[in-house]
């Protein structure tokens, strides 16, 4: 075997290891919510259910009103964090970009800093002030965390898609008679399609995955998203956790994520990467 042969292997051999490392998980909670629940108390092994359940464990959770309430919570939220947070980020990364000003770096180094800044230490502080203004197990009090967090990364991003759009651009569509709001929103928006659909794509993986926010400002049903709904499935034996039914219930809440990856791959890749040269 030459060497073509081995960097063929090689190759090959790596990315079956790491299609193995990323999917097994995946392959497994598939595996569990299809088993029944006798079955996995009595400790089935492999990935393939003795005891097949089918569409059980679908339909049971799909037809629990909690679910279904914290479905659409999530959906709610999402979405609304998701439009505040990228229509804010748009128009501040614009600024960003295009005005000189004192503390500009020093800005963009501090939203940074923010969105990696770690998320449990802000729940107590947050629990409080919540309870304290009436925000607590509501809708908004948990969009202006999941903001608070996914603004400054959106605004990093865009700030550099921004910055790569020749301004000679926007001037043009000036001197063609636009004001500067046509122009921004007639050109310069279109042109950072990619970096914006970037910043909502991340904004709404955030919040619809969020799992510590989620079970810590919320004590009832009507805020609570999917995340952190599934940690309260309870059976009829409170020592035997539903483990199928909780499986199920999570490759449900994994479905949208997943179609909307395989839809919008392209141009999921197109923003994460197209940033990449300046800034």
């Amino acid at each position: 075997m030459g060497n073509k042969g081995l960097q063929k292997f090689g190759l090959a051999a790596g990315i079956a290891l790491i299609l193995v490392w990323c999917l097994l998980p995946v392959v497994w909670i598939i595996s569990l919510s299809f088993k029944s629940s006798a079955s996995i108390t009595n400790g089935s092994p492999g990935f393939f259910p003795r005891d097949f359940a089918g569409w059980e464990n679908y339909q049971a959770v799909w037809d629990n009103e909690q679910f279904r309430r914290a479905i659409f919570n999530s959906i709610g939220i999402s979405l609304i964090a998701t439009v505040l947070s990228v229509i804010l980020a748009t128009l501040a990364a614009y600024a960003i970009a295009r005005l000189e000003f004192r503390g500009k770096k020093l800005v963009l180094s501090v939203a940074l800093a923010i969105a990696m800044f770690p998320v449990v230490s802000l729940v107590g502080p947050l629990f409080d002030m919540w309870r304290a203004v009436g925000l607590y197990d509501t809708w908004l009090g948990l969009i202006i965390p999941y903001m608070s967090f996914t603004l400054p990364l959106a605004i990093w991003t865009l700030s550099a898609f921004f910055r790569e759009i020749p301004w000679e651009l926007e001037q043009a569509a000036q001197v063609d008679g636009a004001t500067s709001w046509q122009a921004f929103r007639k050109v310069i928006v279109p042109l950072a399609a990619p970096g914006v659909f970037t910043a909502a794509i991340l904004t709404f993986f955030f919040a619809w995955n969020d799992f510590v926010f989620g079970i810590s400002l919320t004590s009832t049903e009507a805020a609570r998203p999917i995340p952190a709904s599934l940690s309260f499935f309870v059976g009829s034996d409170p020592f035997n956790r539903p483990v199928s039914l909780i499986a199920a219930g999570a490759v449900i809440a994994t479905i949208p994520i997943v179609i909307i990856v395989l839809l919008f791959q392209r141009k999921i890749v197109a923003g994460l990467t197209s940033g990449a040269v300046k800034g």
